[in-house]
Order: structure tokens, then sequence, then C-alpha cells
């Protein structure tokens, strides 16, 4: 008993003197903000499901189809017109805004703003998901309660990609791609120092969501393995074939939405209706097309749905999602890129396996590495898409041919839409985030390449305390910079740190990204 107290005191000891007050607030946030939003998603799920039921009750009229999804996105589009503005879309590129724009701002108008509208236009059959909507709610939840607390904004920021998490592994129930998406995409950095914080919150969010509604997968899949080692080849081919399906379905939006940002400002109230009348013809003809359709990636994934009606999915969903987002709806596309991928896989695999019966598995296993397939060419997270699939499905034996095939989905995508779709949507608003390419060429910036290199001096003394390596980034020289208050830093071998390899200036680095010092008399 004494020798526990004593390792609780000095643990208290120990954190007291590694944390200051802000930083132990910011943890404990990170756990309160994990259970809350963990709640909401919970409760998200269960309203949209619940609401979904009364507005298409069994064997109710084939005009509910068409004005169901209308009136949704009617009302839906005038909320957010008049009283959301900013709760319209997915939620990531606004999330994203607010970590690297806004200093962390989410406003909770924003945050209701966002339930309410995607209640309404999930429940009614919207072809759009609701995992993006709830990542900018637990990013909002974040950044109110990191403000209430009276949080520095650079602590507030760090809370928003806690919330991203929380949110992703309560809507998904995946807790490790949370934390990878939150990194991957939300930050563009694997390697933040929040990802402790991150872990707390999709941990918590994830435990929250089991106390609830119990430990399912999201989908379920029969068992499959590996056939013949001839079906990595063809794995590899539908990664090909999901990569242009993903460019076609990104292209198809971005284009819709220029279309419809042309249109007079004042039609922005009614411009989700169109999505939604878009959605309800099609549900008329095809009921399949309406919602995010998960109840069918199930069928899919257990060969239970015939080619002609897959390959007729796939492409009436990608019809569907793309005019739902670009008329202006809230709605997210993980879902739909999910279902898109798992239609895509299953057409694949039924010739696949028609063509090669005794050299591949059923259509089934050929839908689920489609899945990640299309999440990683169109949302562009090869890492996370793996990792997603795997925790959703619970199948490890698929892990090698979802790896092969989402990479080559996605240097396919990437070679024929350069510009990730997150980035591609916040540039038509006029705003350029540190991602893609941009993001890609900064990170190439090396101290090595714009040093003043010198004789290399082995000093016999400790190693210097301010220093940089060759192949540290020209923004780590600048951070060291700015905490040193010095305008030059040596550059020290990795091997030895005493050995000194040149020196970086200021004037070096605000060469290299092309700015030039001010003249001051």
């Amino acid at each position: 008993m004494k020798n526990a107290r004593a390792a609780w005191l000095r643990l208290r000891e120990w954190t007291g003197r590694s944390l200051n007050r802000e930083d132990r607030v910011a943890v404990l946030l990170s756990f309160v903000i994990g259970a809350l939003v963990g709640l909401v998603v919970v409760a998200f799920i269960l309203l949209t499901g619940r609401l979904a039921a009364r507005m298409y009750p069994p064997g109710s009229a084939a005009w509910r189809r068409i004005f169901v999804p209308t009136a949704g996105a009617l009302v839906s589009g005038v909320l957010l017109y008049r009283y959301f503005p900013d709760a319209r879309g997915s939620g990531i590129p606004q999330t994203k805004f607010a970590i690297f724009i806004y200093n962390g701002y989410i406003s909770l108008k924003t945050v209701i703003g966002k339930f309410v509208c995607c209640s309404i236009s999930l429940a009614s059959g919207i072809a759009l998901g609701r995992e993006g909507p709830s990542v900018q709610i637990g990013a909002g939840i974040a950044s109110v309660l990191g403000r209430r607390f009276g949080l520095r904004v650079e602590t507030v920021k760090s809370l928003v990609p806690v919330g991203c998490s929380a949110a992703l592994a309560a809507a998904f129930n995946t807790p490790i791609a949370a934390v990878l998406f939150s990194l991957e995409e939300i930050l563009g950095d694997l390697h933040a120092p929040v990802i402790g914080s991150v872990v707390i919150g999709s941990a918590t969010s994830w435990m929250v969501l089991h106390l609830i509604l119990g430990d399912e997968p999201l989908f379920h899949v029969p068992a499959y393995q590996l056939v013949s080692p001839v079906e990595f080849a063809i794995y590899a081919f539908l990664g090909l074939v999901g990569g242009l399906g993903s460019v076609v379905f990104v292209k198809l939006l971005l284009g819709l939405r220029i279309w419809f940002r042309s249109l007079p400002r004042w039609t922005a109230w009614f411009q989700p209706a169109i999505g939604g009348l878009a959605v309800g013809l099609l549900g008329w003809f095809v009921p399949e097309v309406l919602g995010v359709g998960y109840d069918y990636v199930d069928r899919v994934l257990g060969g239970d749905l015939a080619l002609k009606t897959v390959v007729l999915l796939a492409f009436l969903k990608i019809v569907a999602t793309a005019t739902c987002y670009s008329s202006g709806n809230a709605g997210g596309i993980f879902g739909p890129s999910l279902f898109i991928g798992a239609m895509i896989g299953g057409a694949f695999g039924s010739v696949a396996h028609t063509l090669f019966p005794g050299q591949t598995a059923g259509p089934g296993a050929y839908a689920l590495v489609g899945m990640g397939t299309a999440f990683a060419g169109i949302v562009r997270t090869p890492l996370t898409s793996v990792i997603m699939i795997f925790e959703m499905t619970r199948d490890y034996s698929i892990i090698v041919p979802l790896m092969i095939s989402n990479l080559i989905s996605f240097l396919v995508s990437y070679r024929l839409q350069r510009e990730p779709i997150y980035e591609a949507l916040a540039e038509q608003e006029g705003v350029h985030l540190p991602g893609g390419e941009s993001r890609e060429q900064l990170s190439r910036l090396q101290v090595g390449s714009f040093m003043q290199t010198a004789p290399a001096l082995d000093l016999a003394g400790p190693q210097v305390e301010a220093h940089v390596h060759p192949d540290d980034s020209l923004s780590i020289a600048l951070e060291k910079m700015g905490s040193a208050g010095v305008t030059a830093l040596p550059v020290v071998s990795r091997a030895n740190a005493r050995q000194i390899l040149g020196v970086v200036t200021l004037h070096d680095i605000l060469k290299a990204y092309g700015v030039k010092e001010l003249e001051c008399d």
C-alpha cells in the first residue's frame, strides 16, 4: 500500500513538472471531448435511422421516393441559406479551414446547424453520408469546449483533431483508422505532436459507442482467403479500374459544383432541392440509390446481388452523390465512396470469377477490396483506407490484396486528378490549404540544399544547443530560429552532433521561399 502511494505521489510530481496547467486541462478535455462526441454521434446515427424508417415505412407508395428527398433537401436548403451557411457540404474542408485559417474556431451555431440539417437531409434519402458531417460536429464540440475553458489559440487548435478522431471512431466504429485520418488528412502530418490526445479522444468515443450500441462491425462479411497467387494480378487490375472510377466521380462532382456556383446567388436556397429531386427521380426507378445504402453494401459483400444490378448501382450512385453534394446539401462522401467501391469491386469480381473460376474468390471478396480502393482514390488517404476496411470487417486475410489495389488506385487517381478532392473543394471557395502538391513541395525544401557549406569542423566541446540537420525541412529551421532568437543556425551531422557541416541563415531560407527581406533604415 505504501509503495503504491509513493508511486502515485511520484507520478503526480512528475506530471506537475512535465505539464503546465493548460496542458493538463487539454489532456482532461481530450477525455471529455471523446465521451461527449461519442454520445452526440450515437444520437446522430439513431436519429437519422429512425427518421428514415418513418419517411419510408415498409410498403410505402412509390411517390414518396420523389417527394421525400426533394422536400427534405428543400427544408435543409432554406435552413442552410438563412441560418447555417457554414454547415453546407461534408464538413471536412470546413474543419481544415478552422485549423489552418480561423485559429481553431467553429461556432456552436454551426455545430447545431450541421446536426439538424444533416439529420433532415440524410433521413429524407439524400445520397450522402453521415461520417464527414460527424467530423465537423466533433471538431466543433472540441473548439467550443476549448474556448469555454479559456485555453490559448494554439491549444484550441490542437483539440480540433481530437474531436475529428472521436467523431470518426464512433461513426465508423474504427478507432485506429480515425486516428490515422485525423493525422493523414486533417493535419497532413502523421508525426503531429497531438497524437496522444487524438488517440485518447478516439478510444474514449469508441468505448461510448460500444457501451450504447454494442460490439458490432459496420459490415458483416464471410471469411475470404486467397485462392491463387494469380489473384494478386487481378486485384492489381481492380486497383486500376477503381482508380478510374474514383477520378470520374471526383471530376463529375467538381464540375457540377462549378456549374451550381455559377448560378445567381439568390438561387442558393433551393439549389439543394435540385439534388434531392435528382436522387428522387433515380430512386423512383431504382430505390437502392436512396440514402447511403449500407444495407446493399452488406448484400454485395455476401454476393447476393446480380451483376447487372451492381453495375447499374455503381453508375447511378456516382451521379446521385455528385449531384447531391455539388448542389449544396449537407452530407459527406465517405459512405457513398464505400458504396461505389463495393459495387465496382462486386461487378469486377463477378466478371473475374466467371472468366477464372478456379483462380479467383467470389465477387464478395472483390467488393470488399473495392471499398478500400474507391476510398483511397477519392479521399486520397491510402493508409487510412487499408486500416479502415480491416477494422470495419475484421478480416485480416484480405489485407495484402487490399494494400496492392489501394496503392494502384491512389497512383491512378493522383496521375489523372492531381489535386485531392478536399483541396480542390477548398480552391473553389478561394482558400488554399497546405495540402496536396504544395505540401509535398514544401516538405522537399531541406536545409542541406540551402545551407552555406564549410569545411567540416569537429568541435571538442559539447554539441551545439540550437542546430539543425541537413535533412531537416526549412520550416523546422525557421521554428528553431524563432525559439532561439537568432538569424543563423549551424548544420550538424546526425552521426556526430559536434560535427558542423555548414550554416543556414534566415536570408537563405527567405530566398528559398521566394521572399525578399525588407530593408530597414
